[in-house]
C-alpha cells in the first residue's frame, strides 16, 4: 500500500483554524513589553499545542500564514523576517510531536518538562536567530536594536508557551481518553 503525498484533509482543516486562530489571539490579545513592536502572545502557546498535535508542516503553516495575516492587518504589510521566525517556530514545536504522543492520551512531567526545554531551545533558534538575522538582510535594522527584540521575544515567548502552552496541553490529554483505557472482554 502506498502512502498519500500531501497534506491530510485533517490537516489542511487544522492549518486553516490554527491559523485563524493564531491570528485572533496574536491581534486581540497581544501584551506590549514596552521594547518597539515587541509583545508577549498568547498565540505561541496555542502554535504549541496546534504543532504538538499536528507536527512540524502543519506548525509551519498556522505560524506563517498566522503571522503574515496579522502583519497585514495590523500594520499595512507582513514583517517576513518576524513572519518567517514564528513560522521556523511552529517547525520545531512539531518536531516534538513524536515524543509527545498527544493523542494517546497521557502527558507525564518528563514528557512536559522535555517540552519546555524544547520549546525554549526553539523559541531561541526562532528569535534570537531566524528574526534578527532576517532583519538586518531584508531591512537593514540595526543589529542592537533587532537582537534586542529577539532576547525580550524568546524571553516572552518561552514563558508564554511554558505557561499556555503547558495548560492547552494538559487540558487537551486531559480531553483524551488514555491508549490503555479500553478493555477486551
Amino acid at each position: 500500500m502506498r502512502k498519500k503525498k500531501g497534506l491530510s484533509v485533517r490537516s489542511v482543516v487544522a492549518t486553516g483554524i490554527g491559523a485563524a486562530l493564531f491570528f485572533v489571539l496574536m491581534k486581540y490579545l497581544a501584551i506590549p513589553t514596552g521594547i518597539s513592536n515587541t509583545n508577549i502572545n498568547v498565540a505561541e502557546g496555542l502554535l504549541a499545542l496546534m504543532a504538538g498535535l499536528f507536527g512540524p508542516v502543519v506548525g509551519f503553516l498556522i505560524g506563517f500564514i498566522g503571522h503574515a495575516l496579522n502583519d497585514a492587518v495590523t500594520y499595512g504589510s507582513p514583517w517576513w523576517s518576524w513572519v518567517f521566525a514564528d513560522a521556523v517556530f511552529g517547525l520545531l514545536i512539531g518536531l516534538s510531536r513524536r515524543f509527545l504522543a498527544l493523542e494517546y492520551g497521557q502527558l507525564g512531567a518528563k514528557k512536559l518538562i522535555q517540552f519546555n526545554i524544547w520549546q525554549i531551545i526553539a523559541n531561541a533558534i526562532a528569535w534570537l536567530v531566524v528574526a534578527p538575522i532576517g532583519d538586518i538582510l531584508l531591512y537593514k535594522e540595526p543589529a542592537a536594536k533587532v537582537f534586542l527584540q529577539g532576547i525580550v521575544t524568546t524571553v516572552a515567548n518561552s514563558l508564554s508557551v511554558a505557561i499556555i502552552g503547558s495548560l492547552f496541553l494538559v487540558a487537551y490529554v486531559k480531553s483524551r481518553p488514555r491508549k490503555s483505557s479500553l478493555r477486551s472482554e
